[in-house]
């Protein structure tokens, strides 16, 4: 992996935009902000954050988090010298921020899914590593950069919730020994661990509550999924980052193998969570578009919710579940 040419167009450009996904998690926003803040402590560069998604409560302690954009508030006509994007499997994970990459002088892919197939001019992606924030890790390794506690802070949460705190399948050596190096650059694990997965309010745990309630099982309760409408987000007045840790519960069922979540998202228009044990979703998801990893994937598939549901069975089944 060429390290070395992206310090180069760092050191060489005067404004720089890092694009987070969209509906962000730990990882893409962890690491947006180890990137901005690592940035400016080695080039001195203030770097632009965007996020065409609102960025969840869960998330808001990162330092700079704050500093994070939306679409609505940056500058669309400006041209970059360099977008990096973090995180991102495709370049429809960026949404509408498309039209700041397309007119960028340079661009840059960070990131470590499977089926990321390199969209940019510059592609650094290590499919064997467990979070965008381990690669990030490796790149400032290389390159000698400076790690404040601060930036190590950001790139632990990035790894923390990629590995489900350490619980999944990629959580491999490697990430443990970028976790450790982190901690010793000042990451306070007890303290991002409350701040990630012990400050969820009263109305998120009920909405969480209600959701698996309403689990429905299929083939032997090897299948679990449940629904989410707007009209129960709204009734809970759950946030927006209401789903996060959903499909996780429901694959915990000692008899799933697949656990699934589809989420209303729009009219006829369907967001899908999948989870496994040993079964490749990331393979499901890319017949609709979507991708990830073997044992955590996504999609967005048209269709009403329930017309969703039965297209995702459909493509479980065939996998002779």
């Amino acid at each position: 992996m060429d390290f070395p040419q992206l310090n180069n167009i760092i050191k060489s450009s005067k404004n720089i935009l890092i694009i987070s996904h969209i509906n962000p998690d730990g990882d893409t926003l962890g690491s947006a902000c180890a990137l901005s803040n690592a940035v400016k402590d080695n080039f001195f560069k203030e770097c632009d954050m965007l996020c065409v998604s609102k960025v969840p409560k869960t998330y808001e302690f990162l330092h700079c988090a704050s500093k994070i954009k939306t679409f609505e508030d940056i500058d669309i006509s400006r041209e970059y010298d360099l977008v990096i994007c973090v995180d991102d499997a495709a370049i429809d994970r960026i949404g509408d921020a498309k039209i700041l990459f397309d007119k960028a002088k340079c661009t840059v892919n960070i990131d470590h899914h499977k089926t990321n197939k390199g969209y940019a001019d510059i592609n650094i992606i290590n499919s064997d590593a467990s979070s965008t924030g381990e690669v990030l890790c490796e790149i400032f390794d290389t390159l000698d950069w400076k790690v404040s506690k601060e930036t190590a802070s950001a790139l632990y949460t990035a790894i923390l919730t990629d590995t489900g705190s350490f619980r999944f399948d990629n959580t491999t050596s490697e990430a443990l020994k970028a976790a450790a190096r982190l901690v010793k650059k000042g990451a306070n694990p007890s303290e991002i661990y409350k701040k990630v997965y012990e400050s969820s309010s009263k109305n998120h745990v009920l909405f969480q509550a209600y959701c698996i309630s309403k689990a429905e099982f299929y083939n032997d309760d090897k299948i679990v999924c449940t629904t989410i409408y707007k009209k129960d987000i709204e009734k809970f007045n759950a946030p927006e980052d209401c789903t996060e840790g959903l499909t996780e519960k429901l694959r915990a069922i000692v008899t799933t193998e697949v656990a699934f979540v589809v989420r209303e998202i729009g009219t006829s228009v369907s967001k899908v969570s999948m989870r496994s044990k040993n079964v490749d979703v990331a393979e499901i998801c890319a017949e609709f578009g979507g991708g990830g990893h073997k044992l955590a994937a996504g999609c967005v598939i048209k269709g009403t919710v329930k017309e969703t549901v039965k297209k995702i069975l459909d493509e479980i089944r065939k996998r002779k579940i």
